[in-house]
């Protein structure tokens, strides 16, 4: 990690870092769900939802 990205983080709140690792995560999901539907365009949003919960639960690419 460069110096200067560690001393942003280290004057982060404990709030602000939760902040981050949450948008992090969800932008994931939303990259994740994209994939999906772009490989199997006929699943439908449930079906994808569905496999992005499983994914995320069971940590599998």
């Amino acid at each position: 990690m460069h110096p200067e990205q560690k001393k942003i983080y280290q004057a982060m709140t404990p709030e602000k870092k939760l902040q981050l690792a949450l948008d992090l995560y969800y932008s994931a999901k939303k990259i994740k769900a994209a994939g999906l539907k772009r490989l199997h365009p006929e699943w439908s949003t449930e079906k994808i939802n569905q496999n992005v919960r499983e994914i995320f639960l069971y940590a599998r690419t």
